[in-house]
């Protein structure tokens, strides 16, 4: 049974009535951030049931060392931990000398959280009844400034609904924090100074071994009736590591008392003194008030709304599902500093650490590349070729590899591998592709080959030198094979010819060769530089092309499908309908060594080859494997149903699409895995957005035009997105009888719709 206490709404996610068993789940669901920072959405006050405090500041990390029973050489020698950072949101309360903890009070009524996807803010009200007796009606709204990003916001206001109150406010910052995941229960922060000045506070902090430099401070203002009562504080505590301040007022029933904090942080990549770096922060935004940091956060949300937004009629769960997954993409990562990545959990957990995955390049670039201006995805590739040096380093040092052959690391902070599972670290290789996918993808999309001279080129040579190498000749197939690996299903590991794998390998170096040529051809200087740098010879391109050419695919002839690897059909070929339910999720009900021998099938692996790959197949070639491999497909990784319903959707299984959709749309909302509560899966929300304009848009790019085959689900009346396009803007609107397309540019641009070639001009509507 999924969870279904999120209301339903089409630009709010909605929780009403308290209940301590959804704290850390709402936590979660409700997170803020800003592309700079963010937080979970933990109470301000204090509270004394169950919670997972956590705030996170993007780049920030800590090689936490890697725990494991013994040692192996190769194994990455930390854990890059996302770090949870000095706490600036704290307030405890004190009313009639009680402290304010929902987890101990004698009622709680009239709860209301509501995160406000379209204008970016998390509000949360009730009324509370505490043990002496006092009644109090509370209303706090908190956001994360998305143009001053070092800011984030406060507004907590206190009503005594039954008598007079002695409010006593206890605003602090506090470095004093932990990891909820940490291997060796250490501390990873150093605290260097703190200092106060009337209603601010600053306490400086350094990471250990990393030495990140933060200043987290604050800045609180004390208000009645929204008037603001210049209230000084008195110092409750002051230590290395917390400041805490105290403002004490008497409250008239029905007069509403309010603290107004600002706080955040100024962090050493961007700051070389971050104590006066903060200092300047708080006196901008100090400069604007509460009131015009709202009505900018307001607008900026309205800025990204106006490309990224997708609507749909008729169907209000499936329309606050996809905004969720939209709001918390853009909140994770804005796309301005290309130091940055989008890392699984975003802003919203500690999950998995590191910051960057092959979810990346095969998730969030489309996401990225139609909704923003094309140098945002350009700064995603651009991250990888910044770290190339590491990748051979990686390859080099850890497995063996020569000659400059790279591997890119399955989980990164810094270019340096930090995934501490071998069976991952080492053998889900497949990575390395899906980064040479990007590569080309982007070039598709945008029309942008300048990338690859530049840079493009030179991953894509040590990527396709990696696979050479990785591949081995049997003399028994008289073909080239790669054994020992995992592929994008992690319910097999150390299998020989993953399918998925094979082919992208053949891809990348036959990819690879085809644009070593046209640089020779269209840009010589560039070519030149490159082969003296890497030492690139015409006898290595002819041994690749030996491996490319020759590759072995494993295939059932009997069944007319590729094989997701050698031996699948050897398990017990039993269907997940045809699992015992109670057996689900099988990786929380199951021995690893269960699922291993199973046939069961974690997210889309050959059938991740047919997504990336569609036109190297016929559309009766995916339903037949389509209709083999889903069936094994218990969809326990977030990647999975977004992949299934594209595909579902070009096969015309619309009512499958549908439900596949909603899956992944609402697959945090809902909590389909069970584990929301470790926060949300923010990578895969790209594939949400891809679900709808790949999938029932049928939107793809073929010979430097737009094509569409565009579909609708029957519970919908209609639907719209928008794809900026090699710098223009195409709107699309589908329902049951029509397409609409719409430009905002300043030339006609010709898209295909189901084939057929259809003007486009400037300003115009035209109707299909």
């Amino acid at each position: 049974m999924n969870q279904d206490y999120i209301k339903p709404d089409n630009w709010s996610v909605i929780e009403e009535g308290f209940d301590v068993d959804s704290v850390k789940s709402s936590e979660s669901l409700f997170s803020i951030g800003n592309g700079a920072m963010g937080q979970r959405a933990n109470f301000e006050e204090n509270y004394s049931g169950e919670t997972f405090q956590g705030s996170y500041i993007a780049g920030i990390y800590y090689p936490d060392k890697t725990k494991v029973g013994w040692w192996k050489n190769g194994y990455p020698k930390y854990f890059a931990k996302v770090l949870n950072a000095p706490n600036w949101i704290g307030i405890d309360i004190e009313i009639n000398g009680e402290s304010l903890d929902l987890n101990a009070c004698t009622a709680v009524k009239k709860f209301r959280r509501e995160l406000n996807m379209k204008e970016g803010w998390y509000n949360r009200s009730f009324e509370a009844t505490l043990q002496n007796g006092t009644e109090v009606a509370v209303n706090i709204r908190r956001f994360l400034c998305m143009d001053l990003d070092e800011v984030g916001v406060i507004n907590y206001e206190i009503t005594p609904l039954n008598k007079e109150a002695k409010i006593v406010y206890k605003p602090y910052i506090d470095a004093g924090v932990t990891n909820e995941d940490a291997n060796w229960e250490e501390k990873f922060w150093e605290p260097l100074e703190t200092k106060d000045h009337e209603n601010q506070a600053f306490v400086t902090a350094q990471t250990f071994k990393t030495h990140f430099k933060v200043t987290t401070f604050m800045q609180n203002s004390i208000l009645e009736n929204g008037k603001n009562l210049n209230l000084l504080p008195e110092i409750v505590s002051a230590t290395k590591e917390k400041i805490q301040f105290s403002y004490a007022v008497s409250v008239a029933k029905g007069t509403t008392s309010s603290i107004q904090k600002i706080g955040g942080y100024t962090v050493s990549l961007n700051h070389e003194d971050t104590l006066s770096g903060a200092e300047q922060v708080i006196k901008a935004a100090l400069a604007k008030g509460y009131e015009q940091l709202l009505s900018e956060q307001i607008e900026a949300w309205a800025k990204i709304w106006e490309m990224s937004d997708i609507t749909i009629d008729g169907d209000v769960k499936a329309q606050q599902g996809i905004r969720f997954n939209i709001f918390q993409l853009n909140q994770t990562y804005s796309g301005k500093d290309s130091r940055l990545n989008i890392g699984p959990k975003g802003f919203t957990g500690e999950k998995y650490g590191g910051s960057t995955y092959w979810d990346t390049e095969a998730y969030c670039i489309p996401f990225y590349m139609a909704t923003k201006d094309q140098q945002v995805a350009r700064n995603l590739l651009t991250y990888r070729f910044n770290q190339l040096d590491k990748a051979i380093e990686n390859a080099k040092d850890n497995l063996g590899f020569k000659n400059g052959a790279a591997l890119y690391p399955m989980v990164t902070m810094n270019g340096e591998e930090c995934h501490n599972e071998w069976e991952i670290t080492h053998e889900e290789i497949h990575r390395n592709g899906a980064i040479a996918f990007a590569i080309f993808n982007y070039h598709r999309f945008t029309g942008d080959y300048s990338y690859i001279p530049e840079k493009g080129l030179e991953v894509l040579i040590g990527i396709a030198r990696f696979w050479h190498q990785r591949a081995n000749f049997s003399k028994d197939k008289n073909q080239y094979v790669i054994l020992g690996v995992t592929g994008p299903n992690e319910y097999e590991n150390n299998v020989n010819n993953n399918f998925y794998t094979n082919y992208i390998a053949r891809w990348c170096i036959d990819y690879t060769h085809d644009q070593i040529q046209k640089v020779s051809l269209e840009y010589p200087s560039d070519h030149k530089r490159i082969i003296e740098k890497v030492k690139l010879s015409d006898a290595e391109l002819q041994d690749w092309k030996k491996v490319s050419g020759n590759m072995y695919f494993p295939k059932s002839e009997e069944l007319g499908i590729y094989l997701q690897q050698d031996g699948f059909l050897d398990k017990d070929l039993v269907l997940v309908k045809d699992l015992d339910k109670g057996q689900r999720p099988i990786n929380q009900k199951w021995s690893w060594d269960r699922v291993l021998r199973s046939p069961y099938i974690k997210q889309a692996d050959t059938l991740q080859g047919f997504y990336f790959f569609e036109d190297h197949f016929t559309t009766e070639q995916l339903q037949k494997h389509f209709d083999f491999y889903e069936p094994f497909t218990v969809h326990e990784s977030s990647l999975s149903p977004c992949v299934h319903s594209i595909q579902a959707a070009k096969l015309g299984k619309m009512d499958m699409a549908y439900t596949f959709y909603l899956r992944t749309s609402r697959l945090d909302l809902d909590d389909y895995n069970k584990e929301v509560e470790e926060g949300c899966h923010i990578t895969s929300m790209a594939g949400t957005w891809m679900s709808i304009v790949e999938g029932f848009g049928g939107m793809r790019v073929k010979n430097d035009a737009l094509h569409f085959s565009p579909k609708i689900p029957k519970e919908w009346t209609g639907y719209s997105f928008k794809i900026n396009f090699r710098n223009q803007i195409l709107k699309v609107v589908i329902n049951h009888k029509e397409t609409q397309f719409s430009l905002e540019g300043t030339k006609e641009l010709t898209v295909f719709v189901n084939g057929n070639a259809i003007l486009v001009e400037p300003n115009s509507l035209v109707v299909v």
